[in-house]
């Protein structure tokens, strides 16, 4: 059994980002320790086959991390968030916000961002030390940061794809309107573009699919927010 097109995808962003893959029934779990986004720190599930979740829940309590779950279709625990995969268009953006693609010099301030954008700007340094070394040989990513007079308020990650085009599945901002210049940034990299978009987005994704994060054993809490 192989995981649903959009698990995939995010496993195919993400797992350069991470320092363990597991494959485990056709479940596939992807562990960052000290980093504070959740896709990094995840189990993706093929479906909610009972007889996977409790071994599933016990290698993640083997590795002292919280048993977060994604999957395309409803599970049990505590529901942590949702992203909404698809392919962005380019909307009509405030004028007021501009994107810019920013060098590697610049992690820090953009990890800075991104992690105020979550809530949790104690992470942004021990964000911006582990991306650094993920990021160093691969010149495949690049770094956008949105800016409004001045001051950043967006952050994005955007991976080209070997076929052409992109994706961006980790960004933030600090205020919504900023979600459609970030991203309309990103598009023009690659012209075309998959993205993630978080409840919170005012924006819309073309072929969407919603993936949902759930927390197996309701007692914990991730520490991750991103």
């Amino acid at each position: 059994m192989s995981l649903p097109p959009a698990l995939t995808e995010l496993v195919t962003y993400f797992e350069p980002l991470s320092t363990v893959r597991r494959d485990f029934r056709g479940a596939v779990t992807l562990h960052t320790p000290g980093v504070n986004v959740l896709a990094l720190n995840a189990t993706y599930l093929p479906d909610a086959a009972p007889d996977r979740l409790p071994l599933v829940l016990a290698w993640h309590h083997a590795q002292e991390m919280p048993a977060l779950v994604a999957a395309t279709v409803p599970l049990p625990g505590q529901a942590v968030g949702t992203l909404r995969v698809g392919t962005y268009h380019p909307v009509l953006g405030s004028g007021a916000i501009v994107a810019e693609q920013v060098s590697r010099l610049s992690l820090p301030a953009w990890a800075a961002v991104l992690a105020e954008a979550h809530g949790t700007p104690e992470w942004a340094a021990p964000l911006a030390r582990h991306l650094a070394a993920r990021l160093e040989a691969d010149p495949a990513w690049t770094l956008l940061i949105a800016y409004a007079g001045g001051e950043a308020v967006g952050a994005l990650l955007w991976r080209a794809e070997a076929a052409g085009g992109g994706a961006a599945h980790l960004w933030g901002t600090l205020d919504p309107v900023a979600d459609a210049p970030l991203l309309n940034a990103a598009h023009e990299l690659g012209g075309n573009l998959r993205a993630s978009l978080p409840d919170t987005s005012p924006l819309s994704v073309a072929d969407e699919v919603n993936v949902f994060f759930h927390l197996l054993d309701p007692l914990e809490k991730p520490e991750q927010a991103t």
